[in-house]
């Protein structure tokens, strides 16, 4: 459930029986022709999903995370990993000190792995908590569903590409795109990686059927519940 629709005496009633709540991460950044909230819209909805049958409060995604890389494109922001680090490590906490010994991230964002580390040893050093990180659509049964239509499928391609993060304005080639070489990367400035990867997309098809994509979505729903049920150590 939202948490946004929740009171907070329903939230301490609700902390009475359960400890778990679950913290959607996302961004704002360029998705080729797809929403620039990406990340956020589809962390939150798989969130949301995996948790209702559940009853356990979902906050609403954070929708700025680790992408200085698309910085050349407009829409895109950013932050520093200091301070994104920081951000999580005190939501985590303020969420603990509430009484949700149990948090599960949902990652919407390669990204933001980066903080992943640093926000595990906050938790590890503090004592009390259980924290699980889940990158959703890295779930293994999710991502052999996605690999068996499309191998290259990647970053701005239909794999992200659902009827909530489609824009009805834009209108996005039906060809596939081949893999773009990112080998070098890590060494590309902002400026250079656009005009690697034009639009925008790492490579695939930009859209299939809708069908396909709800099928792949229940999987992905399924494996970010499983979490949330089975993955604490008792």
């Amino acid at each position: 459930m939202r948490i946004h629709d929740m009171t907070w005496m329903q939230v301490e009633d609700y902390l009475a029986a359960d400890d778990r709540c679950v913290l959607p991460l996302g961004s704002t950044e360029q998705h080729a022709y797809l929403s620039l909230g990406t990340d956020a819209i589809l962390a939150e909805r798989v969130s949301l999903e995996a948790a209702h049958p559940l009853g356990v409060p979902v906050y609403p995604a954070l929708p700025f995370g680790l992408t200085p890389y698309f910085m050349a494109y407009p829409g895109t922001v950013t932050l520093q990993p200091e301070t994104y680090e920081r951000v999580l490590i005190e939501l985590v906490g303020s969420c603990a000190s509430l009484g949700f010994r149990r948090v599960l991230v949902v990652n919407g964002h390669g990204g933001n792995t980066a903080a992943r580390a640093a926000l595990e040893r906050w938790v590890e050093a503090r004592g009390g908590i259980q924290l699980l990180w889940h990158d959703w659509w890295r779930g293994e049964q999710t991502m052999e569903a996605v690999r068996a239509i499309d191998p290259v499928a990647s970053h701005g391609s239909w794999m992200e590409g659902f009827p909530w993060t489609r824009v009805p304005s834009a209108t996005p080639p039906e060809a596939h795109k081949a893999a773009v070489d990112l080998s070098d990367r890590a060494s590309l400035s902002a400026a250079q990686l656009r005009e690697r990867l034009g639009d925008g997309s790492f490579g695939g098809y930009y859209q299939r059927p809708v069908p396909e994509l709800e099928a792949i979505w229940r999987i992905g729903v399924r494996e970010t519940r499983d979490r949330l049920e089975g993955g604490w150590v008792r």
